[in-house]
């Protein structure tokens, strides 16, 4: 054209721009990089239109473009403008240019295949959430439609901060015309001109985790290749619904308990005593799955070893807790919570780990046994893992790993108290989760122990489990992981030593019955109390638990504490009336000393009535006593009392009391010993619904309390939750006077259908564990 100049370098982008070379007229199978490819061809269309411009407007309208191929806007050769896809034609070399992803659709909406097949539809997100070992589809919108016979496409997903081939956590997945299990692999299902949906499957060993997705797609004729980084993230969760995958579980009401039921019971008081609560787990609560693998990625195991669920469970059970890693929480028994939230107060995990994620990893204040149990269900269950929480009464904690719980006694029958380091918690929580053991010897599978409360380390660090519930019950301590430890909280004798004049300790009594009852866990489908204490071991004093006890101990510090057994006739047992005493009454006990010889029997008893903390640690001794007791022959005695007031300004939480008894008959030198714990039971916090509930639409509830106490509760705080109904909520009672009524009115507005729950919570320093619960059944909107 007049006026302007070609130059090899014109000619050699034009020749490009059609697929071939300058020189020789013959496709180059050149390979360009997308930012090089745009580079070039805005400006062979920049010179194509200054060069030709009637040919250039034919060329566009052959060829269906309402702007630049390049970004060039037709009107104006020199400004660029929004990118416009192209349509082919039919025009051969025009439909070899290179194949592109314009957008992709995850899927990943509520009511979309994918979240509904992989059980992940609760979840309140809008990101795709899927299961491993289970196919997936997601769409691909492309610039041309896809020729098997001369394109290639590939998928790439990564995870962690350095994703690697190696480690799988750099995965590449090709396009095959069939799919295999066990392996990463994507297929065309259906193709629709320029849509593209692909069958993606993943196999039951893959990382768990957050996935950044690219799409790679190649033109074989002219080896151009683009890539596509997906702005949405993939995150992959463990498989409970897979066969193969290791935490496979049978069964879609244990399914529905353990992994999608996101409220649940914890149990709590002593075994005759056995108080509950209802807790808000709220797995599929908005941001929860973020901050779960946020603990993930606090803790020092890489990426990689995320396949595993028996890391990840170890793993989690060391990051709940702060004490050596900076977990989730920090563990507080000391009864000052100044700083932070008491332990009592909480009643669920959503604003737990919510905090712990918004505030980058700075451990909470405060939690103990309970709290730690909870936040453990609500990570296990969120990532696939089935997990249920679990309540042991009578509690041991063995501190030298002998395997048994040890009381020391002078030669007065006086405790020892530096000596007496082991102890026995009136209740403990921890979790069980299920999984197969393939590092394990068979049939250990099942039901694991995990405990993230810190009581001892395991191999350094703060955390328990998970042991095997098979390896327990059977007393295989030595088995991995802290089997032996899990064993003697449940299944330990508690034994009995008084030192010697030459500072020897003789043992003089042994209780075969004194830890490990009623183990409780919520029951499936039901809000019930389900005892679960067969699977931790055996029948009391049945052959095959004493076989297992005394197989265990052998592996423990003190190898010989069953060679001399001790003969007993004269037993002393401590009995309670009903549910026992309440908050603000008088203690009222029964000690019976029975003497089942058939000669008469003497003894001296010493009592002693102390204030304790819920884990067995002593904190005064409010009353002391002696009783002498003369006992005919199959005879039996009783008789206590114990006064509020003697103890009412002694109480830390829990409201928990011990009683020891000690003593020995005349006759035959026989020790009697006898510790029970109990506690002053708290009233409840009644929540009435006030109308229908409906999804968007505003209600309210009446929450009602009365002070069982002879005096004035300070700064009275009463928290609210439920999921689907509002976040955690503390409304500012203030002062209640002795024995008054309160009633509060919250409002609300429901945002997820279905059955619900409203937990509510009272805290105050004078008066814990109070707390109650209400059943909301919240209808679509109208």
């Amino acid at each position: 054209m007049p006026g302007e100049r070609l130059s090899i370098r014109d000619n050699a982008a034009v020749g490009r721009f059609h697929g071939v070379s300058a020189s020789n007229g013959q496709a180059v199978p050149e390979r360009h990089t997308e930012s090089k490819m745009k580079k070039e061809e805005s400006g062979c269309r920049r010179w194509f239109r200054r060069a030709c411009p009637c040919c250039f407007r034919r060329q566009n309208s052959s060829y269906d473009v309402s702007g630049d191929v390049d970004g060039v806007a037709a009107g104006d050769g020199e400004n660029e403008g929004p990118t416009t896809p192209l349509t082919p034609t039919g025009d051969t070399e025009l439909d070899e240019l290179t194949l592109a992803v314009r957008s992709v659709d995850l899927l990943s909406r509520k009511s979309d295949r994918n979240k509904k097949e992989h059980h992940t539809d609760q979840y309140n997100s809008d990101q795709l959430i899927i299961r491993r070992g289970q196919t997936f589809q997601i769409e691909l919108d492309l610039s041309r439609p896809f020729n098997p016979n001369t394109d290639k496409l590939h998928l790439e997903m990564k995870t962690g901060p350095l994703p690697q081939v190696s480690k799988r956590t750099h995965i590449i997945i090709p396009l095959v015309d069939e799919l295999q299990d066990e392996s990463w692999e994507a297929k065309i299902v259906e193709q629709n001109v320029n849509r593209v949906k692909l069958s993606v499957n993943s196999p039951v060993t893959a990382v768990i985790g957050k996935y950044k997705l690219t799409i790679t797609t190649q033109c074989l004729k002219t080896g151009e290749t683009t890539t596509h980084d997906h702005d949405k993230d993939i995150y992959m969760l463990f498989n409970p619904w897979c066969e193969d995958d290791t935490v496979y579980m049978e069964g879609e009401k244990e399914l529905k308990e353990y992994v999608l039921n996101d409220t649940g019971r914890i149990y709590y008081g002593t075994e005759k005593q056995i108080g509950a609560r209802t807790w808000n787990f709220g797995q599929f609560d908005e941001g929860i799955l973020e901050a779960c693998l946020f603990v993930l990625d606090n803790s020092e195991v890489p990426p990689s070893g995320r396949g595993d669920p028996v890391n990840v469970v170890r793993v989690i059970s060391a990051m709940i807790n702060s004490p050596d890693d900076l977990g989730v929480l920090e563990g507080n028994w000391s009864g000052n919570y100044a700083g932070g939230t008491s332990p009592t107060a909480w009643s669920g995990s959503v604003e737990i780990l919510r905090q712990y994620h918004r505030e980058g990893g700075k451990p909470v204040k405060y939690g103990q046994c309970w709290v730690f149990s909870g936040v453990t269900t609500t990570v296990l269950r969120c990532l696939g893992i089935p997990t249920r929480s679990v309540t042991n009464f009578q509690s041991a904690h063995d501190t030298d790993v002998s395997l048994t719980t040890d009381v020391y006694f002078d030669e007065n029958m006086e405790p020892i108290h530096h000596l007496n380091s082991d102890s026995v918690w009136n209740f403990h929580v921890w979790n069980d989760c299920w999984m197969a053991r393939p590092d394990m010897p068979p049939g250990m599978g099942g039901w694991q122990a995990v405990d993230s409360t810190p009581q001892e380390t395991s191999h350094g660090t703060f955390r328990c489990g998970p042991a095997s519930l098979a390896a327990i019950r059977s007393g295989q301590v030595y088995l991995k992981f802290d089997t032996p430890f899990v064993f003697a909280e449940v299944n330990s004798d508690k034994i009995y030593w008084q030192r010697n004049l030459d500072g020897t300790f003789g043992q003089i009594h042994s209780e075969k019955k004194a830890v490990g009852h009623c183990i409780s866990t919520k029951a499936v489908g039901s809000d019930e109390r389900v005892d679960i204490t067969h699977l931790y071991k055996y029948p009391e004093g049945s052959e095959e638990e004493r076989i297992a006890v005394e197989t265990a101990c052998r592996y423990g510090s003190k190898p010989d504490v069953y060679s001399s057994p001790i003969a007993e006739d004269v037993r002393v047992e401590v009995m309670m009336e009903g549910e026992g005493p309440r908050m603000g009454g008088d203690a009222q006990l029964k000690i019976v000393v029975k003497n089942t010889s058939s000669q008469p029997r003497r003894t001296t008893l010493h009592s002693q009535v102390a204030v304790m903390y819920y884990t067995g640690v002593l904190k005064d001794t409010v009353k002391k006593d002696t009783l002498n007791v003369e006992l005919n022959p199959q005879e039996a005695d009783a008789g206590a009392r114990l006064p509020y007031t003697q103890y009412q300004n002694q109480l830390v939480d829990q409201a928990a009391l011990m009683l020891t008894l000690s003593g020995r008959v005349s006759e035959t030198q026989q020790v009697l010993a006898n510790q029970t714990s109990f506690r002053l039971r708290t009233p409840d916090l009644n929540i009435e619904p006030m109308g229908e509930a409906y999804v968007g639409k505003e209600m309210s509830a009446k929450i009602t309390f009365t002070n069982p106490l002879p005096c004035t509760l300070r700064n009275v705080v009463i928290r609210v939750e439920g999921l689907g109904l509002r976040d955690l909520h503390p409304i500012r009672v203030g002062d209640v006077s002795k024995h008054a009524n309160v009633t509060v009115t919250e409002h609300f507005i429901p945002t997820i259908a279905g059955k619900r729950k409203l937990v509510a919570s009272l805290d105050c320093r004078q008066l814990t564990q109070v707390h109650g619960v209400a059943d909301i059944d919240v209808h679509e909107s109208q």
